[in-house]
C-alpha cells in the first residue's frame, strides 16, 4: 500500500532537519527513499533539482552518510570500524571524526585506544558507544548529506547535545 501520500519536503542546502513522528508515520521510509534502498512508485526524489533515479547508485551514495539505529560493527578494532568506509583516511581525519562523534573520552579510557577490539557485533561497547562509532564512520567520509535513523537513541542527553553541537560546526 501507499506509505507516504502527498508528501513534499524541501530542505535548503546546509540545513539541518529532524524528522520526528510516531511509530509508523513514515520516517524510516523517507530515509530509505533518500538512500535509494527503494524508489518511489509514484512521484520523485530530487536532490539539487535532479531525480536521484538518474544517478548511479554508487555515485549517489558516495555523497551520503547513513547511520542506522543498530550500527553494524566488525569483530575488529574501534579504529578499523571507524575507517571501514574510508580506509585511506589520515590519522588527523580519524581524530576529527572521533571528536565530532564524542568518542574521545571513551577511546582515551581504553588502554589500546583506537586499537581496542570491539568484539563480535561490537558487544564490548555500550549501545551508545556503538552508535558513536557508526557516526564517526559516517562523518569520516565527509558526506554532503548525513542521515541518522534514530542513531542517537542510546545516547544520554548530555552526549547527544554535544554531538549535535559538534555536527553543527
Amino acid at each position: 500500500g501507499v506509505v507516504l501520500r502527498g508528501a513534499s519536503l524541501a530542505v535548503p542546502p546546509g540545513s539541518r532537519v529532524a524528522i520526528v513522528g510516531p511509530s509508523g508515520s513514515g520516517k524510516s521510509t523517507l530515509l530509505r527513499l533518500l538512500y535509494r534502498l527503494v524508489d518511489p512508485q509514484q512521484g520523485q526524489v530530487l536532490i539539487d533539482g535532479q531525480d536521484v533515479r538518474t544517478l548511479s547508485l554508487h555515485s549517489f551514495r558516495r555523497h551520503l552518510g547513513i547511520v542506522p539505529q543498530d550500527c553494524a560493527l566488525f569483530n575488529e578494532s574501534i579504529g578499523f570500524n571507524i575507517r571501514y568506509g574510508r580506509p585511506d583516511a589520515t590519522a588527523e581525519e580519524v581524530e576529527r571524526a572521533v571528536g565530532l562523534a564524542q568518542l574521545r573520552e571513551t577511546i582515551a579510557s581504553l588502554p589500546e585506544g583506537l586499537d581496542a577490539p570491539v568484539g563480535e557485533r561490537g558487544l564490548k561497547l555500550s549501545g551508545g558507544e556503538r552508535q558513536r562509532v557508526g557516526i564517526a564512520r559516517a562523518l569520516l567520509r565527509d558526506p554532503s548529506v548525513v542521515l541518522l535513523d534514530e542513531a542517537t537513541s542510546s545516547l544520554d542527553v548530555r552526549t547527544e547535545r554535544h554531538l549535535v553541537s559538534a555536527m553543527q560546526e
